[in-house]
């Protein structure tokens, strides 16, 4: 894949663009700051963008904005947020406004290469990649509980918006697959969703209660 990498440590962003290297995938840009990000974007259009949260020159949250206005300007570029914090309130307007092609990891989380990588191409060919923290910290914030779902329910939920499918969280939880499917349709009912054929309607799951 062609991969865009902003991160504003030299260090860690010449080891992520190695790293991607030795793995076959292109890095045709590496930056340190959210203004050139959102130029390179626009200049290579890559698959995918690996962005920090924090960048200068506030060292607030300029990546995740950077991030935001990149989904908005070109949608078909998948977008993998690598950062030590959970900000919430830009995390949820991220998730929420595609629901494809889009990913959010803690770095001190990540314990295996092949990990990062797993997401790095499930959000390059459209699909999703949540730490299981994130989704927790976002849940945690929204004010109204998942009431209307059973234990089990929130569990496959939490499951679905790590972006694991439905033979990953039949294993997870020892469970046949099928059992799995009535969880999820189950769900479905429950939050009120349009019907949403592909993956994102398992996503909207999750992202549409966090926007209530």
């Amino acid at each position: 894949m062609r991969v865009i990498l902003a991160e504003d440590s030299t260090l860690l962003r010449e080891g992520l663009a190695r790293l991607l290297a030795e793995e076959g995938h292109e890095v045709v840009a590496a930056v340190g700051d959210a203004d050139a990000l959102l130029r390179v974007v626009a200049a290579h259009l890559p698959d995918v963008v690996v962005t920090d949260v924090r960048m200068p020159p506030t060292n607030s949250d300029e990546g995740l904005k950077a991030a935001l206005e990149i989904r908005r300007r070109h949608p078909g570029v998948g977008v993998l947020v690598l950062s030590q914090y959970v900000e919430q309130r830009y995390a949820v307007d991220l998730l929420t406004g595609h629901a494809e092609g889009v990913g959010y990891l803690l770095k001190d989380r990540v314990v295996q290469v092949e990990e990062f990588l797993d997401a790095l191409r499930r959000v390059g060919t459209g699909g999703v990649a949540f730490d299981p923290e994130v989704v927790r910290r976002l849940l945690a914030r929204s004010e109204h509980p998942l009431d209307v779902l059973t234990a089990r329910e929130r569990e496959v939920l939490a499951h679905m918006a790590e972006g694991h499918t439905n033979n990953a969280i039949a294993a997870k939880l020892h469970v046949s697959r099928s059992a799995v499917e009535k969880h999820v349709n189950s769900i479905f009912d429950k939050l009120r969703l349009s019907d949403v054929d592909g993956y994102s309607r398992r996503v909207l799951a999750i992202l549409r209660y966090l926007r209530s």
